[in-house]
């Protein structure tokens, strides 16, 4: 039986290497991991095997399953040192890595419906590595814009800077022959990555900085699978799927619940009505989300989340919201598949902030995540450090089932994820022009995870209802900023869909990215 796969991702080398291992057998799987993997060798500034994953897997069966490959913070992590050095966590730097979970992930995506060997599956990467990859707009503008960090690591600069120095252009090739090695490995034996020779590389080049990270933390990470969080709008036969905490998936699933209520007649979150735009309502329902993400999203493996108040269906808590955390600019990459069997992968994976933590570990090629920087240092809130303990995340991909179609969202955009995908989340069940639909200007909110110095909220040109969201801002003390053309800061989103219409699928012109239908055997 042939096998046709709609997948949408933010490079065009992850289009090529889903490609290659759909013509060799892959499903929709492998094409997914394939991507994902091309993706960390091409956007080091947005993803990494030295970064976390989260993902969604549905199989034919209308059975969704949650992928959490988030690691956690070091068991000699020292809590006392870092309250005495501030009241928050580091931006960057060794002590902001946790473990990696992508490779743990992608080995559990693997035995969720993988066809072919994993080597087999990451061999595009493998060639893409050491035969290198054009430098994309994206990251020689990242490269710029992080060029501080890139200079201060010797690993980042010997990987970004030519013989004198000059940062490497848009089309310059980029090799990485050791990544290509590590990726070889990972293909050989995924479990190196944890327990032999790569854990050991890895570890001894970050104590070297200063991390307290173990070979022990490493062996004792294993990604975790379970059940989504689900909702369905009053009188409708769609179901949306995200991950649980320590995902912000619950953050999203408050929108979705609130637009439904909205379209219902009822009152949206916030104290919002039908009576005013829905735009609006959005936006006070975000605001509300916001606040309680910040306050109660933490990891229910080292104590309890309340979930109920992450999706606003009880009183808001009491005490101060803490800030932001560091600006998570060019973050993630999310990449979105979807078989015409009904089979669905939306995947997320991420090193935080623009080259994570500014460390590229020589010896592997690896460039590590920041996400320890999440963590609060207030001994009373559930996301504070602790040994052992899985930081709050950002990435929450999406999954909307219904009796005739399936939808898989995905994108980058740090904690502004949940709004940017809400914009889009309701059109695209329905649309006859999804690229259409992705190019459609957004509003994001935040402070300084989106650069500000106060909570704001950020216009693209021409966003809908603009008047009513100025309003709504004004209402909720959010300062207005213009920006003068698209933005990143809006969000890289990848859809793919299986409707009675077909397979399709799109990807966000803010990105470097493409969309494709995939045909195999």
């Amino acid at each position: 039986m042939s096998i046709e796969i709609a997948l949408a991702a933010p490079h065009p080398s992850a289009l090529d290497a889903a490609a290659d291992v759909v013509a060799a057998g892959g499903g929709v799987v492998d094409a997914a991991l394939a991507a994902a993997a091309a993706l960390t060798v091409a956007y080091p500034h947005q993803c990494s095997a030295g970064g976390d994953l989260i993902a969604l897997v549905r199989t034919p069966d209308d059975r969704v399953r949650a992928v959490l490959s988030v690691g956690a913070a070091a068991a000699g992590v020292d809590v006392a040192a870092l309250r005495a050095a501030g009241d928050r966590m580091p931006a960057g730097g060794p002590l902001t890595v946790t473990v990696p979970g992508v490779v743990a992930g992608w080995a559990a995506l693997a035995d969720l419906g993988g066809r072919l060997p994993l080597a087999r599956v990451l061999a595009p990467a493998v060639e893409l590595a050491a035969g290198g990859v054009p430098v994309s707009l994206g990251l020689a503008a990242a490269i710029l814009r992080r060029l501080d960090v890139v200079r201060a690591d010797p690993g980042l600069a010997a990987l970004l800077l030519d013989g004198d120095g000059t940062p490497l252009p848009a089309g310059a090739v980029l090799r990485q022959p050791a990544l290509a090695r590590t990726l070889g490995t990972i293909g050989a034996d995924w479990r190196d990555y944890y327990q032999g020779e790569l854990a050991d590389t890895l570890t001894a080049g970050l104590a070297a900085l200063g991390s307290p990270l173990t070979t022990a933390d490493l062996a004792g990470h294993a990604a975790e699978l379970t059940d989504p969080l689900r909702y369905s709008a009053a009188g409708s036969q769609v179901t949306w799927s995200v991950a649980p905490p320590p995902s912000q998936g619950a953050t999203l699933l408050a929108m979705l619940a609130a637009a439904g209520r909205t379209a219902d007649g009822g009152p949206a979150a916030g104290g919002a009505t039908s009576a005013r735009p829905a735009d609006a309502a959005a936006l006070t329902t975000a605001r509300t989300a916001e606040q309680r993400r910040d306050t109660l999203l933490g990891d229910p493996r080292v104590g309890p989340v309340d979930l109920d108040g992450l999706l606003l269906r009880t009183d808001p808590p009491t005490g101060p919201v803490p800030p932001p955390g560091p600006k998570p600019a060019g973050d993630t990459v999310a990449v979105t598949a979807v078989g015409n069997d009904g089979t669905t992968v939306t995947l997320i994976q991420s090193v935080f902030q623009t080259f994570g933590a500014g460390i590229c570990e020589p010896g592997t090629g690896l460039v590590l995540h920041n996400r320890g920087s999440v963590f609060s240092l207030d001994p009373a809130h559930p996301g504070r450090l602790r040994p052992g303990a899985r930081p709050p995340h950002t990435l929450c991909p999406a999954i909307a089932t219904g009796p005739d179609r399936v939808v898989a969202l995905g994108c980058q955009g740090g904690r502004a994820q949940p709004w940017i995908l809400a914009q889009v989340a309701a059109d695209a069940l329905t649309t006859a022009d999804p690229a259409g639909l992705l190019a459609r200007p957004r509003w994001v909110i935040g402070a300084r995870d989106v650069g500000q110095d106060r909570p704001s909220l950020l216009l693209e040109p021409d966003t809908p209802a603009t008047d009513a969201l100025r309003a709504a801002a004004a209402d909720l003390n959010l300062r207005v900023v213009q920006l003068p053309q698209r933005h990143d800061d809006a969000g890289h989103v990848q859809l793919a869909r299986l409707t009675p219409a077909g397979l399709d699928a799109a990807s966000d012109p803010r990105a470097d990215g493409a969309a494709r239908v995939l045909r195999g055997h």
